[in-house]
């Protein structure tokens, strides 16, 4: 079975945007824009750190021209649309075939629950993707979503997708009780379905949801391995050499501006974990913001993160600079 599953349309804009970038010399650029029209939803998911850090402005959302503009600022050429419930905003479709009309990709980023009511207002296409969180089989992922029945709502929803032509990714979040073996058992039936790629990465140690969950930097290499030597049986869709940094074998730098975040209140500084403050523009982001203070060594808050918004850059970054690696992860896409 294919170890990755990257469509060779956004495979060629990547290393077409890559080459462009190495060509002008620029040290830092975005791969992905994640944009965040709204923050509300319609779970409150143990640990998630977004509505409790927005609470505030739970009701404010991005306008369709405000998503289309910000996908031209970054000028990356994937959106991931996250939120939140991007669902729940009133003109999603509008959003999405505005970004895809810029030639874009577009990674639709949802619990489920709203999909299958939903899949009318989209139209298949290899510009788009769905991509459905799954924390576990139905006992465990409703625990953490806090509502029986998630679990059998997102798979209906995958199923259905995949049934209508639909490109269906999957993002599984391993926390410090997670259990290996039921990760392993979701992750060999999600591939039966079969979903065109699984996602898959630590969670982020937020300062306003309970420690307990999180896991250190070793932890997070231990319960890596196993995850790791999955490689053979499950299309995931990290970068191969991203899979690889989470179970120790490489180390990677982080690249906090690959990833840049927009959402009602701004331009998110420093990354989409991290909120020192907004700004109004990409530019403004970019310029203003410290960069070479993030990261782990460089902030306390950074120690224990290995999240993909800020090593799958890095990890790509590596595949460019050393012919042995690009050689490998040509293996692992076929």
């Amino acid at each position: 079975m294919k170890t990755t599953a990257y469509p060779i349309q956004l495979s060629a804009a990547f290393a077409w945007y890559l080459a462009k970038n190495q060509i002008r010399g620029t040290k830092r650029y975005p791969i992905t824009l994640m944009l965040e029209p709204l923050f509300r939803c319609n779970l409150r998911c143990n640990g998630c750190g977004r509505i409790r850090e927005f609470s505030d402005v739970l009701d404010e959302t991005l306008s369709v021209k405000d998503c289309l503009s910000s996908a031209e600022q970054a000028g990356a050429p994937m959106v991931s649309i996250t939120g939140g419930e991007p669902l729940l905003h009133p003109k999603i479709e509008d959003i999405v075939n505005g970004i895809i009309g810029q030639g874009r990709f577009v990674n639709l980023c949802t619990n489920g629950i709203l999909l299958e009511k939903s899949i009318g207002k989209f139209h298949p296409s290899s510009h788009l993707s769905f991509v459905i969180h799954l924390d576990g089989m139905a006992e465990t992922h409703d625990k953490f979503a806090g509502r029986n029945g998630v679990f059998d709502s997102a798979v209906t929803a995958i199923k259905s997708a995949r049934k209508a032509g639909f490109r269906v990714f999957t993002n599984t979040t391993i926390y410090k009780n997670t259990n290996i073996n039921e990760i392993e058992q979701l992750f060999i039936m999600l591939a039966h379905i079969p979903v065109n790629g699984i996602i898959t990465a630590p969670a982020f140690n937020y300062s306003s949801v309970d420690n307990d969950v999180f896991l250190n930097r070793q932890e997070i290499i231990e319960i890596f391995q196993p995850i790791y030597r999955l490689r053979h049986k499950v299309p995931f869709y990290n970068t191969p050499l991203y899979i690889e940094f989470l179970a120790g074998k490489i180390g990677l730098k982080c690249s906090p501006w690959s990833m840049p975040t927009r959402n009602p209140k701004g331009w998110k500084s420093p990354c989409y974990l991290l909120t020192n403050g907004h700004f109004s523009s990409f530019r403004e982001l970019r310029e203003k913001t410290s960069w070479d203070i993030y990261g782990p060594g460089n902030n306390r808050e950074c120690s224990d993160c290995m999240v993909h918004c800020g090593f799958e850059a890095s990890a790509i970054d590596a595949i460019m600079a050393n012919p042995s690696n690009l050689v490998r992860t040509i293996k692992g896409l076929v």
